[in-house]
């Protein structure tokens, strides 16, 4: 193991122990070692120091072990020493012509080859499961988000990402905090009032709800805004119980008449108030085409507020990471 080294960096390294002597340079000898018991991480050298030791071992010198670990010579030695005295036995005899390792170095460079190579099969291992992760998306979103802003997000995260596999699950807000609280879905997308209990949320758009009727609809002529009461008891085509849109609107209004049709999909709900099936209330997000081709008219509202946030939302505690990071960074842009 006698590689050459400076005479003056070797000599620097420490006082030189009779080879093979446990504790020979080590205050306290073999008898100064650790105590007993207690966690592994006071007991066994840490993987730098390991590594360094090994490195020491193949080039003969503490020097070129600390230039190749990256480290300055002083920290190397320190490092040795403190190893020595955390296992209680000397490792290293340094010397003018170099360092080599004691006896009983020679055994402990044997078992932190295991150790490090160890280290090296689970630091693999993580880097799969990182690149698993990062190879596929889960997205749950309530209905408007899924239909009329995901998709030039998801575009764009393609273009940016293009080996990133996505899963779209639809559905309304309700069902968006069950997915993501079961682990089905790593990023979430909801429209209502408040964030589902146990999500984090960040607010990410802002969206106005808007009363709509076919051009045909009586309320199309009307000279005056609807007032609250007159909406709040009109039975309109509405999205289902748990979502955003539905919780909205009775919360503005302090309840509602029995819907006239009851649908689970934005779409849905559209297509019935341009066949002339009745008045409904939904995103401006969604009824930008309908409006401007007169297939709908907006109907003016007094004093109803019908404002809401639009969030990204993730189980609390479990900030997104990966994919699911960029996604949301592209939702704020």
């Amino acid at each position: 193991m006698g590689g050459q080294g400076s005479g003056a960096e070797e000599r620097g390294a420490g006082g030189g122990g009779a080879a093979g002597v446990p504790g020979a340079d080590v205050p306290g000898g073999a008898a100064g070692g650790p105590p007993e018991g207690g966690s592994l991480a006071h007991r066994v050298p840490d993987l730098g120091a390991l590594e360094l030791l090994l490195a020491v071992a193949r080039l003969g010198s503490l020097g070129a072990a600390a230039r190749e670990t990256g480290v300055s010579q002083p920290a190397a030695s320190s490092r040795v020493r403190s190893m020595e005295r955390q296992l209680g036995v000397a490792l290293v005899d340094r010397s003018p012509r170099g360092s080599r390792l004691t006896d009983a170095g020679a055994l402990v460079t044997d078992w932190a080859r295991r150790v490090v190579e160890a280290a090296a099969a689970f630091d693999a291992g993580a880097r799969a499961l990182r690149d698993r992760r990062d190879s596929r998306l889960r997205v749950a979103a309530s209905m408007t988000i899924a239909e009329y802003l995901l998709p030039g997000w998801l575009l764009t995260l393609h273009a940016e990402h293009p080996d990133t596999a996505v899963s779209l699950l639809a559905g309304n807000s309700t069902r968006v905090a069950e997915l993501l609280l079961a682990g089905e879905a790593d990023l979430g997308f909801v429209e209502g009032l408040t964030v589902p209990t146990g999500l984090d949320s960040a607010v990410i758009a802002r969206d106005r709800l808007i009363v709509v009727a076919a051009p045909g609809h009586p309320w199309a002529r009307r000279q005056h805004p609807l007032t609250a009461q007159e909406l709040a008891a009109t039975p309109l085509i509405l999205r289902e119980r748990g979502s955003g849109t539905r919780q909205v609107l009775d919360t503005a209004l302090g309840g509602l008449a029995r819907p006239l049709i009851e649908l689970s999909s934005t779409t849905a709900v559209k297509a019935s108030a341009v066949s002339g099936a009745g008045p409904s209330v939904l995103s401006e997000l969604a009824v930008r085409e309908e409006l401007a081709t007169r297939r709908l008219v907006e109907i003016p509202v007094h004093a109803v507020p019908l404002r809401r946030d639009l969030r990204a939302v993730w189980p609390v505690g479990h900030r997104p990471t990966g994919p699911a990071r960029d996604l949301l960074s592209l939702t704020r842009g």
